[in-house]
């Protein structure tokens, strides 16, 4: 089994100190972890919940695929993230099953992770993205 667990699931919203907010009143939850991405363009507050994080997203830029994510379908779940043992090898193997890459190759991640996504219409509509810490 090359998934070894639910590393985050990702929310992408306009505001984030709005919904980081909104995730300490409603749950009681507090950010773990806060980084730009500049890769990526965007903004991410990690919450943990068990093992796992709820991942807050927004847009640093309007280039950024978060941005162009709410603007063609509002806010709300942007992707989900798969930890794996061995980003290049789960990659692979989903490439090999008929997934189809947006990264070629794994590349740096936030948190210091190695990361690759996969895209949604590969995966049954689902943007995945692998997780290597």
């Amino acid at each position: 089994m090359l998934l070894t667990e639910i590393d985050h699931v990702a929310i992408a919203v306009k505001d984030l100190e709005a919904a980081i907010d909104y995730y300490r009143r409603a749950f009681g939850a507090e950010v773990e972890h806060r980084e730009i991405v500049e890769s990526d363009g965007v903004e991410e507050a990690l919450l943990k919940v068990a093992e796992s994080y709820v991942q807050l997203l927004t847009p640093t830029n309007e280039n950024s695929p978060v941005a162009k994510s709410i603007e063609k379908r509002g806010e709300g779940l942007h992707h989900i993230g798969y930890r794996v043992e061995n980003c290049a090898v789960a990659l692979q193997a989903m490439i090999d099953a008929g997934a189809i890459a947006l990264d070629k190759a794994p590349r740096p991640g936030s948190r210091g992770t190695t990361v690759a996504f996969i895209h949604p219409k590969s995966s049954f509509g689902t943007l995945i993205e692998l997780v290597q810490e």
